[in-house]
């Protein structure tokens, strides 16, 4: 194969002169401060020097490989150079390799950490050319270096030397695991902030199927066969239980999702807000729950998992699997830790939901991310002052760009990156997301309700159980509260005030508390105002709180025929209730019921009733059929619903099947 160099700018490829063939070259120069050589350095120099000179080799890998050794028994570290092509080609012709301490590095700006400077100019390196049969020889050799070489007892610290094999990685994981670490912790060790992964020579992806495999064999014999059974069982006393599981290459089961009949029910519901919890770690697994917020400001379960890595893989089948299982109906929002490979899946997956970070995980890698927040009060305030209380995005901008100057932090890489996905985390950017008012994953309680009396050895169907055990509880719960709700009014600050005897009637309890507290703070005369009639029936109010100093206005326009109001704290598009400002503009202008408008059924006593009857949740209009699997998977879930409410009870059973058979009669009198 014939054809022209096509170099880099490596310096050594560049210049140097590529001798005839047959023959190798070694180059003695040293660089410009030569190092003296100990006798025996010296004599491994000249022995490796035999060694590597006329070898021949099939590729590159092969070609690194046997200069990694030689640098290995040398004493030295190893970094590759450009290749040369063959013109018009990407087929290599010449590559380098050189000693890692080549080079200088270029002058950087100032850095919040102090780096150590391994650079010293060293010329050594070796030249592989490549023929026409793809063959790899050494063309070019210079031997010696310009520092100390790294004595015998100290060669296994080398970069280059650190290339761990599959069965030397297992080889750790069981003396680590032996020593009583857990995998998870090995896993975090090996992979998250600890040791990069390039000192291991191993891709995150190659590493975490080695974990896999380790934790697949810590599994006790037949756990996840249990668990299938399980699910199995499941779905024959429960028609609407859904279950999936994911394969790995050799056929074992690795990842495993759930959830039950109800808990669809639940999400047709509630399933506007999406929590996705990862916190929680078994032995082996991570367990991560699908969680929600039903009216009474209770946590729900939307479905499990057990997943055996935290990879984009894994997230992608699971999200998939998920939505799935209901019907691929999106929430309008999901929370999810700030996690590289959740980012990605929930854009691939949940590609029209908003995706916010969990505000308390990044709170939390704040001090160790950015050291200068531990002894800078005010430049974590600012920080804070980003992430709650900015009212706009100019605001925001000008408060991050303050916080980076003050704290010197312009070239911070962990700050450039959360200041990319700045929409994700800021509440100035998702003042008019629906988000229920939720700012952390934590906010569930998730760690201190559901598995923290899981002992993280439980076995996968222990886990299970332990988590059908609180699911029940909670359940039991929203039932008391449904209960209390349909049988008594919560007590009003104001017993007159016939706006608190609407809403105490419509609110569930819980969200007529926070609804009265809105309601006292806007007429409570807390509130400055100022009214500018807009014309015929429109107003603008701009309001202030009485004892705040500060410039924070919030401006409320109403139209009193149509009653629509807006104000621009945007509370009503995050949370579904009326802002104080907002109901201090009806005080104000004699309104004395809630509009129909503003109540959000969600958060009502009735928010479980006739999601599934005519007219509601996208069904059938006139002129128009909905699709059949539509119209089976709705009314399938509306007979489950109404099934599972009557099952406890005789007089109810009865109501149903009556109504069923009549419902029969009246199709079959239809077909005829």
């Amino acid at each position: 194969m014939d054809g022209s160099e096509q170099s880099g700018s490596s310096p050594g490829l560049e210049n140097s002169i590529i001798p005839a063939a047959g023959r190798s070259d070694i180059d003695l120069e040293k660089g410009s401060e030569t190092e003296v050589l100990t006798c025996e350095e010296f004599l491994r120099l000249e022995e490796g020097k035999k060694d590597l000179l006329g070898q021949i080799v099939d590729g590159e890998k092969e070609a690194y490989k046997i200069y990694c050794d030689y640098a290995h028994y040398v004493g030295f570290s190893v970094r590759k150079g450009k290749n040369a092509y063959f013109l018009g080609t990407k087929n290599i012709k010449a590559k380098e390799f050189l000693c890692s301490k080549a080079g200088f590095k270029e002058d950087e700006p100032e850095a919040t950490h102090s780096k150590l400077e391994s650079r010293t100019g060293c010329k050594a390196m070796v030249k592989f050319e490549v023929d026409e049969n793809g063959k790899w020889r050494v063309s070019r050799l210079v031997a010696e270096h310009n520092h100390e070489l790294a004595k015998p007892e100290e060669r296994h610290l080398l970069r280059s030397a650190r290339s761990v094999t599959s069965a030397k990685m297992s080889s750790v994981f069981r003396t680590l695991l032996d020593a009583g670490i857990k995998t998870t912790k090995v896993s975090a060790y090996l992979f998250d902030e600890g040791i990069r992964i390039e000192n291991v020579k191993l891709s995150r992806k190659e590493g975490q199927e080695l974990i896999n495999s380790r934790r697949l064999m810590e599994i006790e014999p037949g756990d996840s066969q249990s668990l299938v059974n399980l699910f199995k069982e499941r779905a024959a006393q429960d028609a609407m239980f859904f279950w999936d599981i994911q394969l790995d290459k050799e056929g074992k089961l690795t990842n495993f999702f759930w959830r039950d009949g109800r808990s669809r029910i639940d999400y047709d519901c509630f399933g506007d807000v999406l929590i996705f919890d990862t916190t929680h770690r078994l032995n082996k697994y991570i367990c991560s729950p699908f969680l929600g917020i039903n009216n009474h400001g209770q946590t729900i379960m939307f479905g499990a998992a057990f997943l055996m890595d935290e990879m984009t893989e894994s997230f992608v089948w699971l999200f998939s699997a998920f939505l799935k299982s209901m019907s691929d109906k999106l929430p309008i929002t999901i929370f999810t830790n700030q996690d590289e490979a959740m980012d990605k899946a929930t854009e691939m997956v949940f590609s029209t939901t908003h995706h916010h970070f969990c505000g308390w995980h990044i709170s939390k890698n704040v001090p160790s991310r950015v050291h200068n927040f531990n002894s800078d009060k005010e430049l974590k305030g600012l920080f804070n002052k980003c992430m709650q209380e900015c009212d706009s995005e100019i605001e925001f901008e000008e408060t991050w760009r303050n916080m980076l100057v003050k704290g010197n932090l312009e070239s911070h890489e962990w700050l450039k990156y959360l200041y990319e996905s700045r929409r994700k985390w800021s509440n100035a950017f998702n003042k008019d997301v629906f988000d229920l008012g939720i700012k952390s994953t934590q906010r569930t309680g998730i760690n201190n309700n559901v598995l923290n009396v899981v002992p993280n050895t439980s076995s996968l169907t222990k886990c299970f159980l332990q988590i059908e055990k609180l699911l029940h509880g909670w359940r039991q719960n929203e039932a008391n509260e449904d209960f209390n709700c349909n049988q008594s009014m919560p007590p009003r600050a104001i017993k007159q005030s016939p706006f608190l005897r609407h809403a105490a009637q419509v609110y569930t309890h819980k969200m007529y508390k926070l609804f009265e507290r809105e309601f006292l703070d806007g007429v409570g005369g807390g509130l400055l105002f100022k009214e500018f009639p807009c014309g015929g029936t429109l107003y603008q109010f701009k309001m202030k709180m009485h004892d705040d100093e500060g410039l924070k206005e919030w401006i409320v326009n109403l139209d009193t025929l149509s009653m629509e109001v807006e104000c621009s704290c945007k509370k009503f598009q995050s949370m579904g209730i009326l802002c104080s400002h907002a109901l201090r503009a009806f005080s104000l202008k004699n309104i004395a019921r809630l509009p129909d408008k503003y109540i959000v059924k969600r958060w009502t006593k009735e928010a479980r009733k006739r999601i599934y009857s005519s007219g509601q949740n996208g069904t059938s209009q006139q002129g128009h059929m909905e699709p059949e699997s539509i119209y089976l998977n709705r009314v399938s879930r509306y007979c489950y619903e109404l099934a599972t409410r009557s099952q406890q009870y005789a007089g109810a059973r009865k109501i149903l099947l009556n109504a069923l058979e009549t419902a029969e009669k009246s199709i079959d009198n239809f077909f005829r």
